[in-house]
């Protein structure tokens, strides 16, 4: 998808403005830092900070990077991670692969299982298998009370025909990242108390059925991410994303809601906190569990 022409590099950088800062911090909630070699992870962590990121969630999605989320989170004090295996790898999810998630389903650092879906756009993975390891994973966050990270994208009815078997013993739900399906899923995501999560992907001109559904979510069930290094937003799109990109997604879907920055920053990183914590309003990170 092409917005519009490209302009020269030169004009480009001078036209992109420079990142919000708010008094609020953000909550990122879904982002793959295993990707970025250790000099770019201590620069992109560094720059998050400075724009206010305060909480990081960085994302499993293969049984060979599930230790390395976890050494991460436990490497920072201000990252936590998940574990689960994406619907592009459910071919190499084993039993061995979910006694590892299970296992580390108590750690303090490890906030939910995922990032798991239906992913029937790509097809990486046979679709029967798909379905398969999603139901074994969404068994271990209902055996483990943890919330879930689910990805889905062109499989709409296949996700909530396997959500309804689940949904009611999930006691801590999760959140349906970077939404992109239509409203009736939406609809029936958010009557079964899960959150959706929004991105750069909201910012751009094509995506109309997206800020349908944006309009369409409770305040109180809608959470930021940037699914970095994927879906830069607007205005640097065309560039590798990163968390401190974040405060572009929360300036837009702000000003689309018609609400003060800073009073949506303060409800969306509450909802963030009683997804992954449990905490009521105004809960601020893992000691809100207790």
């Amino acid at each position: 998808m092409v917005d519009s022409a490209p302009m020269p590099k030169s004009k480009r950088a001078k036209a992109r403005p420079e990142i919000p800062r708010f008094e609020h911090p953000l909550f990122e909630t879904h982002c793959h830092l295993d990707y970025l070699d250790q000099e770019a992870l201590e620069a992109t962590l560094t720059r998050a900070r400075e724009v206010g990121v305060d909480k990081i969630v960085t994302i499993a999605v293969s049984p060979d990077n599930l230790q390395t989320v976890l050494d991460l989170a436990q490497g920072n004090e201000a990252l936590w991670c998940t574990q689960g295996v994406h619907p592009h790898e459910a071919e190499h999810y084993t039993e061995d692969t979910g006694e590892t998630i299970r296992a580390r389903a108590s750690l303090p650092e490890v906030v939910a299982v995922g990032e798991i879906g239906l992913d029937y756009y790509y097809d990486h993975a046979d679709r029967a298998v798909q379905r398969q390891v999603f139901e074994a994973q969404l068994a271990i966050a209902v055996e483990q009370d943890l919330p879930i990270v689910v990805h889905t994208r062109d499989a709409d009815e296949d996700t909530r025909a396997i959500l309804s078997n689940f949904s009611g013993h999930l006691r801590r739900k999760g959140v349906i990242h970077s939404f992109t399906s239509g409203l009736p899923l939406a609809e029936y995501c958010l009557s079964e108390g899960f959150c959706l999560g929004f991105n750069g992907i909201a910012t751009f001109k094509t995506a109309e059925n997206v800020r349908e559904v944006v309009a369409a979510t409770p305040l109180e069930q809608l959470v930021i991410e940037t699914d970095s290094p994927y879906l830069t937003p607007v205005p640097y799109r065309g560039t590798k994303n990163a968390p401190y990109f974040l405060p572009f997604v929360a300036e837009y879907l702000a000003e689309f809601r018609g609400l003060d920055v800073e009073e949506f920053l303060s409800a969306v990183y509450a909802n963030s906190d009683r997804l992954f914590w449990g905490g009521g309003a105004g809960a601020t990170g893992p000691s809100a569990a207790a």
